[in-house]
């Protein structure tokens, strides 16, 4: 086990996951987001698995999703039971978006067994469903025991590449895969006719504020071509993981605000026909990206504007005081010896 994820896994030594009823799903809601064009109503899923096979391991750097996983075996039956609880509350939305924490496509965490029957309900009911996984996950015999199964809705799968550099990727992020495995996966939905959402990571550890602009850019014009959606997911303090321990000693703070309307207006400019959306997981709050108390509820609802209209002009004329100390951080920051300390932090953590 190379050196970063060793450290993944030893953050997660004190963590106990909470004795939580293995047949009852985390969560489940309904959202606005985007379908061909068209804001429409979308379904979310949050399943309660046995967690990520790659968490089990060691684990990403920045990822703590693994707090809601059960970390013990989840028969069929209760994964079953779950998603009847999530159809009870359904209500015809023609998107259905499912989280499990890891890899839907993980036999391991979601039995092919279970995922049949869950795209073959779905896919009579929804016109897009949406599921997330690994790439070692999207094979040539996974997708033709499911492609019967979506004769009558699109199929999505997200893939976290989190950035195109592998060197980043194995160093700050430890995603135990590389740009060359994403590509494989990407090629094989496109053959069987399937969509590829791309998850960007703004800011993995280690990186300065401006470092983080440009690999967030230079990744999606690397994966623009093979991506029919891009979501820009800023960093955010999870429990458990190394950014957190960073975080805990002032050695990182979450990408501002301001850098993410920079890569959403750039990359947007760059590829205009391609969906780029971001979703800012914490936004506002000390945890997850941010800028000042007072701009960061208007900058939140400009970015959520965006990812729905795809048009840049939603960030015409916003502007704070703190914008100036943004622009200082990046022009000084490559001076210091890592994260300048987050003088916009306060108490309360």
């Amino acid at each position: 086990m190379n050196p970063l994820a060793t450290i993944c896994k030893d953050q997660k030594t004190y963590f106990q996951p909470k004795k939580r009823n293995p047949s009852k799903l985390v969560s489940c809601w309904s959202e606005k987001d985007d379908l061909n064009g068209e804001t429409i109503d979308a379904f979310v899923i949050i399943f309660r698995t046995r967690g990520c096979s790659w968490a089990l391991q060691s684990g990403c750097s920045m990822c703590g999703y693994f707090n809601d996983s059960a970390w013990q075996t989840i028969t069929s039956s209760q994964l079953l039971d779950q998603f009847q609880q999530a159809m009870n509350r359904y209500q015809d939305e023609p998107l259905v978006k499912i989280f499990t924490s890891g890899s839907f496509l993980d036999d391991h965490e979601v039995p092919l067994e279970v995922q049949k029957k869950i795209l073959k309900q779905l896919g009579n009911k929804t016109k897009k469903i949406s599921v997330e996984s690994r790439p070692e996950y999207v094979t040539k015999q996974k997708l033709e025991a499911i492609k019967p199964l979506l004769t009558n809705a699109s199929f999505e799968v997200g893939i976290g590449l989190e950035t195109a550099q592998d060197t980043t990727r194995k160093l700050t992020i430890n995603k135990g895969f590389s740009l060359s495995d994403f590509q494989t996966a990407a090629n094989l939905l496109k053959t069987y006719g399937f969509l590829l959402k791309t998850y960007v990571l703004v800011k993995p550890p280690f990186l300065t504020e401006q470092e983080a602009i440009q690999d967030s850019i230079d990744t999606i014009d690397t994966i623009a071509d093979i991506s029919d959606r891009i979501s820009v997911n800023p960093t955010n303090v999870q429990r458990y993981t190394l950014v957190e321990y960073l975080w805990k000693r002032g050695q990182y703070r979450p990408p501002w605000l301001w850098s993410v309307i920079e890569i959403l207006k750039t990359s947007k400019q760059n590829h205009p026909n391609l969906h780029i959306q971001c979703d800012v997981a914490g936004g506002g709050k000390p945890r997850g990206a941010h800028n000042c108390k007072q701009c960061d509820t208007t900058i939140l609802q400009k970015i959520k504007q965006f990812s729905l209209a795809q048009n840049i002009d939603v960030f015409t004329d916003l502007n704070c005081k703190c914008k100036h100390q943004w622009q200082i951080q990046l022009e000084i920051e490559p001076l210091s010896f890592g994260s300048i300390t987050d003088t916009q932090r306060w108490k309360n953590l």
